[in-house]
C-alpha cells in the first residue's frame, strides 16, 4: 500500500507542480480569476491518480475488492504524497524564479482594486494588508502548510469520492 501511495502520489504531484509552474511562467497578471480555475482544474485532473492507485490495489492486490475505510486511507496517503511534491516542486519554482511570485501576486491584486475605483483608506489599508501578507509569506513556517493546503482539501474530496465508488467491486470492475 505504501508502495502505490508513493508511486501515485508522486505521479500526481509532478504533473500538478509542472503544469502550474508552466502556467506562471507563461502568465500574465491580468488574468488572475482565470489562473485560479486553470490551477484548481489541473489538480482535480492530476488527482484522478488517487482514483487510479486505489483502482490498482484493490484489482492488484486485493483481488477486485476493497472497503471503504482502507481506501479512503490509501486516496489520502496518494494525496498527502502528491501535496508534498507540490510543495517542494513550488519550493524549487521560487528559489529559482527569486521569489518573485508574492510580490507579483500582492501587485495584482493591488491593481485589480484600484481598477475597481477603491481608493483612500480602503486601499491604503489593502496595501498594508499586502506588506503583511508579504512578509508572512516570507516565513517557510507560513508558507509551506498554506501551500500544502492549497491542494490536500481537494485530494480528500477526490479520496473521498474514490473510496466511495470503489468500494463497491462492480463498480469499475478488473478487466482480465
Amino acid at each position: 500500500m505504501v508502495r502505490i501511495a508513493l508511486i501515485y502520489g508522486a505521479i500526481s504531484g509532478t504533473i500538478i507542480i509542472s503544469v502550474m509552474t508552466l502556467g506562471y511562467m507563461f502568465a500574465t497578471s491580468e488574468n488572475a480569476a482565470g489562473s485560479q480555475v486553470f490551477g484548481f482544474s489541473v489538480m482535480i485532473i492530476a488527482l484522478t491518480m488517487i482514483f487510479v492507485g486505489v483502482k490498482t490495489y484493490r484489482d492488484r492486490d486485493l483481488g477486485g475488492v476493497i472497503k471503504f475505510r482502507p481506501a479512503f486511507i490509501l486516496g489520502l496517503s496518494i494525496a498527502a504524497v502528491a501535496g508534498g511534491f507540490y510543495v517542494a516542486g513550488w519550493e524549487i519554482y521560487l528559489a529559482v524564479s527569486d521569489y518573485v511570485f508574492i510580490n507579483d501576486y500582492t501587485a495584482g491584486i493591488i491593481e485589480a482594486k484600484r481598477a475597481a475605483g477603491v481608493g483612500g483608506e480602503a486601499l491604503e489599508k489593502i496595501i498594508a494588508d499586502m506588506e503583511v501578507m508579504k512578509l508572512r509569506y516570507a516565513n517557510p513556517l507560513y508558507r509551506l502548510p498554506m501551500t500544502f493546503i492549497e491542494i490536500f482539501p481537494v485530494g480528500v474530496a477526490v479520496a473521498l469520492a474514490s473510496a466511495a465508488l470503489l468500494r463497491n467491486p462492480k463498480m469499475f470492475p478488473a478487466r482480465g
